[in-house]
């Protein structure tokens, strides 16, 4: 084993070296500042920087459309709770939304969300609550018909207590489907995250009802001590 001048062993340094390393600043939480190490030391998060996304949760869409195809060139898409914007930047890239692959139909990509978003080129974005009465008929007016997918990265806001988390994120993920359901083409797909705990029966029923085929996937660029996954819900039955 090598050791420098001083006795002190090597081995191993430079390995360790290459993780950024963040002090517990002045009023910093700890948990904040492990949250920020983790974010300075992701993999994804560099991903994200170094080919223009607005967030590592682009990866999830990415890895999912990898393992499922449904963002096709051609194909409308609703992003529901759209901010900050990384899903629907590699749904305008799937579905040729710019019309930069020649030859390839030229798909559209609506995101929704209850914040501003910044513009996003290629996508439709537009300042909505999808849980308003006409909300579906505005989305249905935007697109010109109705949608080939309706995909959903929302998360309700985290109170602290788990159990109180996983079923507001279930319950909001059960009106995003009933929106899909007014606003999916026959065939399409829906996409939604969720948190695993054990209250989703019923909302894994209900799209069974709906679909012909219900996944549920933990893609790998979803953190491990994460208990989220996605339902990808494919082949729309209708009304």
């Amino acid at each position: 084993m090598a050791k420098t001048p001083s006795g002190k062993n090597t081995s191993g340094r430079g390995q360790r070296d290459l993780k950024v390393k963040v002090k517990t600043a002045r009023g910093r939480k700890l948990s904040s500042t492990r949250w920020l190490q983790r974010q300075l030391n992701d993999p994804y998060v560099k991903r994200a920087q170094a080919e223009g996304y607005r967030g590592r949760a682009a990866f999830k869409i990415l890895e999912l459309d990898e393992k499922y195809r449904f963002l096709v060139p051609g194909a409308r898409v609703v992003d529901l709770g759209c901010a900050p914007g990384g899903w629907c930047q590699v749904a305008v890239k799937r579905v040729n939304a710019l019309g930069e692959k020649s030859g390839k139909k030229i798909g559209t990509v609506l995101g929704i969300d209850l914040q501003e978003v910044e513009p996003i080129a290629g996508a439709e974005i537009h300042l909505l609550d999808f849980m308003e009465d006409d909300a579906d008929e505005k989305v249905k007016e935007w697109l010109g018909g109705k949608a080939d997918v309706v995909m959903s990265d929302m998360a309700a806001a985290s109170s602290g207590h788990k159990q109180t988390d996983h079923l507001r994120i279930i319950s909001l993920c059960e009106t995003a489907a009933y929106f899909a359901f007014d606003v999916l083409e026959p065939g399409g797909t829906f996409v939604a995250k969720v948190l695993a705990g054990g209250a989703e029966g019923d909302l894994q029923k209900l799209l069974k009802q709906k679909f012909t085929k219900v996944a549920n996937v933990k893609p790998p660029s979803s953190r491990s001590d994460s208990s989220e996954k996605f339902v990808v819900a494919t082949g729309f039955r209708g009304d």
